[in-house]
């Protein structure tokens, strides 16, 4: 019997994913002068032995005053490569390839961890402090939130030139797949939103204004990223505000298509305050119709993600021709073995031959048992 086309290889450019199951970026706070340690080696390392096909660290900042929180991980500095190495190890040997996310958070940036009570920056006693936020425009995210110094245009292709430069830290570490933060209101869909972008000079104005910059740290990406690698992009497919919406995310596709981006990773939302994903009632899969769009009217590989919870949900969406890839965030929180007890939902793994053999044989061995 064919398998399912979730546990179906997908080949993208020189790299082949085992399946089309893939860990989203999540942020995790646990990081120290944005250095990777042991926390995030458990932390992602039990995705790729729940056989993941794809997994990726959080987003990683081009530059200090890029991070949300002073607990983010950072590929700002080749004295970060080292750690990530040693976590890219792990990931592959497993068998996942092994991805990481960059960005940039702008005027979202010297915030609190989500989690924190009320006018608390970090955990006690760490020590942290905020730093001067940068954005398009002198404008706040929200009340309350800091107001962000505007960049001139030299600090802006200061700014391409990182994310070019943290390309080449992510194929040093061995990372197989990178990914651009480009939504949730981080400093890229600052820029393409006009909320958000109120400038009147290259950078801003008209839809192809606000792209420049965008359409730039991607190009800078992809020259400093192997050929054979595969480049996604995490877009806010609407800004959830009512200034970008489906119809520009197919344009912007389609330019970030030339540019060598060969996957658009479809969310939604949070150009304003902290929600992640567009301001409505939230039921099962939300987000798909997005993946769908861009898919189609760019003809362009998406992923998928937001509310897919089980291994039916995420087969029907692939089957549809909606996505390509699905990406898991909370639930694979929830379940970290979520790929495996997908495929046996599908009923494709029956004998537990997708789990890591140390696991596998001892799950078999029960099955028999209870057989018996």
């Amino acid at each position: 019997m064919q398998k399912p086309l979730l546990f179906q290889p997908l080949t993208l450019r020189g790299v082949t994913a085992p399946n089309r199951s893939v860990v989203s970026p999540m942020v995790q706070y646990r990081a120290t002068d944005g250095q990777v340690n042991d926390y995030h080696l458990v932390h992602l390392g039990k995705f790729a032995l729940g056989k993941f096909g794809i997994v990726f660290t959080e987003n990683c900042a081009v530059e200090p005053r890029g991070r949300v929180t002073q607990g983010d991980l950072g590929m700002w500095d080749d004295g970060q490569i080292e750690g990530h190495k040693r976590l890219v190890r792990f990931l592959k040997q497993e068998g996942a390839l092994a991805a990481t996310q960059i960005t940039h958070s702008g005027r979202k940036g010297s915030t609190p961890r989500s989690f924190n009570k009320p006018g608390q920056l970090g955990p006690e006693g760490a020590g942290w402090k905020r730093w001067e936020v940068v954005g398009p425009s002198e404008l706040s995210a929200a009340e309350g939130w800091l107001v962000p110094r505007q960049l001139a245009a030299a600090e802006i292709e200061d700014i391409v030139k990182k994310f070019g430069e943290a390309a080449r830290r992510a194929d040093a570490a061995g990372y197989d797949v990178i990914e651009i933060h480009g939504a949730h209101g981080y400093l890229l869909a600052q820029f393409l939103s006009p909320i958000s972008n109120k400038r009147n000079d290259q950078y801003g104005g008209d839809r192809a204004g606000r792209m420049r910059f965008p359409l730039a740290a991607a190009h800078a990406v992809r020259s400093n990223w192997p050929e054979h690698k595969p480049m996604f992009i995490r877009v806010s497919t609407v800004d959830g505000a009512g200034g970008w919406e489906v119809e520009d995310t197919v344009v912007f596709a389609k330019a970030l298509k030339e540019l060598g981006v060969d996957v658009i990773d479809c969310s939604s939302g949070g150009l304003t305050g902290l929600s992640t994903a567009l301001p409505v009632k939230r039921g099962l899969g939300f987000q798909v119709p997005f993946a769908a769009a861009v898919k189609r009217q760019a003809d362009i590989t998406t992923m998928a993600v937001g509310l897919i919870l089980d291994g039916p949900q995420a087969e029907a969406i692939l089957q549809a021709g909606d996505a390509d890839l699905i990406a898991i965030g909370r639930q694979a929180l929830y379940d970290p073995f979520w790929a495996v007890h997908a495929a046996q939902e599908l009923g494709c793994d029956g004998d537990f031959e997708m789990w890591t053999p140390e696991y596998g044989w001892w799950l078999e061995k029960r099955k028999n048992n209870l057989k018996r």
